[in-house]
């Protein structure tokens, strides 16, 4: 199959998902990321929760074989069996000769989905079904999950009402909720009365005492558990913790992390086998047992009719474990707030950003991990390193990072191409023969800009002819709908060193600073760099923008799993900065993503201290600017509200406030919110007079070239969708990022500007 045919077919089973499932899941996902927002805001120590949280993780995950025996040692010694699995064939194995053919019934489990249990025990004649809500709906529409938490998110009221009336054939058809609900509730309860086997997961198991967590949203989780006379707990093994006082901060975290919920309703700490017996339905007037027995009031022994198994699954975990990249995904408690926070993820959800279980940014780690990379390849693309996930996950993994890890290793999975044999020493990069061609060539941005520049306008027009758009698209994957960046023949350091250097002088400067020209701000958007040295400027900086350090900062590669490459662009940029920062002056990034890569990114590229001094030495722009207006810098020659014309005329007092507000609609940068940069940006306008209506969406959905391929440029506009309906009617649009910009220009009637041109005083 062609490349081009493969980003076709893509892009048809996303437009297909868009159609289908995308207005539930948006609906759902989007519900779910508010709540978090909501209930985790009323938390005082919600950062530390999740630092707790993680610390937890990190220590059980490495003593993780300690663990394990030390669960064994106390679910045996009140009667029950541990069993470790190798992998999925052991796991149901073993459940297989528990089940023995019986009738089974489950709660949500995703670790049984991904050993395919169902199907194992249907093979032996045993009758299965699902009890949670959600999962017996699938179960009914013979469908796979769409997400962690929330199974069947994809599927309307309607939807499921339409199936119960095909699959029941009512008397009356079920219309509402609430006929659904009891339908469900009555049906499944015959169920749990008849089963032998109770089968349910496990969010924690503490090593100390056996203890089990379930921490569910409906009852059945309860039911499935005591009701039959035999339990079976399937677990993977990361779910040991050290003592059931480790609960804490994770039952805290979890369902504000998931579904927005102070705490779900139902969390179940059971130690099995349990006190209670074997539920009879036989003679309802019967007592379960009588008071002061062995399992009556205040009984703690184990029933002697209770039979208990804990499954603990292997299956590539422990290998996991041992991987530097990916044990971090080990820590996942399985909350979805990934899933929810990612913009790709509320426009199609778990059934194009998912795998053969898992589903959402942290999927990718799970996939790689118990399934192979090839698994994880169908998908991978879809996380485009926004970083949203970052601050919502309640144990702090890096998921981008995972994500990034492997896709390099996807890239060094393939096989070389009949030409590719050319590759070696024609390429500026580090990758090696049989990476894709789109992601080699927006990995190497950086020289692309330079040949445009150099080229420029005739670069720019050939690139606009409708055959050359023709073969991008057919050969590279670029979406001949999209605008491509128009490249300046002078660049940002070419207007500085023709305008004579530094403008302030050093007996007058306040501070003295660099302006990282990024590859984007030095070669096409020269206007906002241009905007950024007049404000510093304006502000009594002394400022910079000398050549050597007109490098990439290796975000490019990065974002295409181009590890290595990136790594030897980091190495160039960091020894470019540091003798700035040495020298003693700020370095004032524009480019929010570069700022991330300096911040977040080069911990993983360099050694720790030149990582550090870089990320210390290193201010977003309005960041900045805001520094120094705190600082005591004058405003005055700022552009504010009433000043719109640029004419430096405008009725301000002297702290340069205007005196007639002026709206502006702002949409920050994703990586921009990470760093909790937005807040700058937002008070700097304030003060100049600005009414400011910030963006409420995660992602705008470009996310750097992301937006530019054709399997996903549909995806892309619909995930920008909720900005034409909070800024479609405003007159004035900024946006702090590069993409956000291009992608605001394509959704809006207007331009967007970057928030330093706003301010910036005219060129004089």
């Amino acid at each position: 199959m062609s490349k081009s045919t493969s980003r076709a077919e893509t892009a048809a089973r996303i437009r297909h998902l868009l159609d289908t499932e995308g207005d539930a899941v948006a609906e759902n996902t989007r519900g779910f990321n508010r709540g978090r927002y909501e209930s985790t805001r009323d938390l005082a120590d919600y950062d530390s929760l999740k630092h707790e949280a993680r610390t937890i993780k990190e220590g059980a995950i490495e003593r993780l074989p300690e663990l394990i025996d030390d669960l064994r040692e106390a679910v045996e010694a009140r009667g029950g069996h541990l069993y470790v699995a190798d992998d999925a064939a052991d796991a149901n194995a073993y459940v297989r000769e528990v089940v023995d053919g019986g009738n089974v019934v489950k709660s949500k489990s995703m670790t049984t989905e991904e050993l395919d249990l169902n199907e194992a025990l249907e093979a032996d004649g045993a009758r299965v079904t699902e009890t949670d809500l959600g999962e017996w709906v699938l179960q009914l529409a013979d469908e796979a999950p769409s997400h962690i938490v929330g199974p069947a998110i994809h599927k309307s009221r309607e939807g499921i009402a339409e199936l119960f009336n095909e699959r029941f054939d009512p008397e009356e058809p079920f219309e509402t909720a609430e006929e659904l609900t009891a339908f469900a509730r009555d049906k499944l309860l015959e169920d749990i009365r008849e089963a032998d086997v109770g089968v349910t997961g496990a969010n924690f198991l503490t090593a100390d005492s056996g203890t089990m967590a379930l921490v569910t949203s409906e009852g059945n989780a309860r039911k499935t558990a005591v009701v039959p006379d035999t339990h079976v707990a399937v677990s993977g093994v990361e779910k040991v913790l050290p003592t059931v006082e480790d609960l804490a901060p994770f039952i805290e975290l979890i369902a504000r992390s998931g579904t927005g919920q102070d705490i779900t309703s139902y969390v179940s700490l059971f130690t099995p086998p349990t006190p209670s017996p074997p539920i009879g339905f036989d003679d309802p007037d019967e007592p379960i047992a009588d008071p002061g027995t062995a399992a009556g009031d205040g009984a703690t022994e184990p029933h002697p009719d209770r039979e208990f198994h804990l499954v603990l699954v292997d299956n590539g975990r422990l290998a996991m474990r041992e991987d530097d990249d990916l044990r971090e995904t080990l820590y996942c408690i399985r909350c979805g707030a990934c899933s929810n926070s990612c913009g790709n993820f509320q426009s199609v959800g778990g059934h194009a950003f998912g795998g053969e279980t898992y589903s959402g940014g942290i999927a990718t780690g799970w996939e790689a991990g118990v399934e192979g990379l090839d698994t994880a390849a169908e998908f991978n693309d879809l996380c485009t390193g926004c970083s949203r996930c970052v601050p919502a996950c309640p144990v702090e993994i890096d998921i981008p990072w995972i994500n990034t890890v492997v896709r390099d290793r996807i890239n060094r999975s393939g096989d070389p191409g009949e030409l590719d044999f050319l590759v070696d020493g024609l390429t500026p990069d580090e990758e090696p023969a049989g990476l894709d061609p789109a992601k080699r060539l927006f990995g190497n941005f950086e020289t692309l800009a330079k040949l445009g520049s150099a080229t420029a306008p005739l670069s720019n027009w050939g690139a606009s002819l409708g055959p050359v758009r023709t073969a991008m698209d057919r050969w590279v994957g670029i979406a001949p709908e999209r605008d491509l960046p128009t490249f300046e023949r002078e660049t940002l350091v070419d207007w500085f060193a023709a305008r004579g250097g530094p403008r302030v002088s050093e007996s007058m400067a306040r501070r003295e600073a660099v302006v990282y020209p990024d590859v984007y701000t030095n070669h096409v958007a020269v206007d906002r760099g241009k905007a950024a040295v007049r404000t510093l400027e304006a502000l009594g900086v002394r400022v910079h923008v000398p050549e050597s350090v007109a490098v990439a900062s290796g975000r490019a590669p990065l974002s295409q799993g181009m590890i290595e490459t990136a790594r030897g662009k980091a190495e160039r940029c960091r020894d470019a900065l540091l003798p700035e920062i040495d020298a003693g002056r700020d370095v004032v990034v524009i480019e929010p993503s570069d700022l991330a890569a300096f911040e977040r990114e080069y911990e993983r590229l360099l050694p720790t201290d030149d990582a550090e001094r870089v990320a210390n030495g290193c201010y977003e722009v309005l960041e900045y600017v805001y520094g120094l207006l705190e600082n005591g810098a004058d405003p005055g020659g700022l552009t504010a509200a009433a000043d719109g014309d640029g004419d430096g005329n405008g009725d301000r007092g002297g702290d340069g406030v205007a005196a007639d507000d002026s709206t502006v609609a702002y949409h920050a940068h994703c990586q921009q919110r990470t760093l909790d940069l937005e807040p700058y940006t937002v008070a700097v306008l304030e003060r100049l007079g600005y009414e400011v209506e910030s963006s409420e969406t995660e992602c705008c959905g470009m996310a750097g070239s992301f937006g530019y391929k054709s399997a996903y440029y549909e995806l892309s506009m619909d995930v920008g969708e909720p900005l034409v309906e909070q800024f479609g009617d405003a007159d004035r649009v900024l946006a702090s990022g590069t993409s956000c910009g291009e992608q605001l220009d394509a959704l809006l009637d207007s331009s967007a500007e970057h928030p330093i041109e706003v301010i910036a005083p005219p060129e004089r």
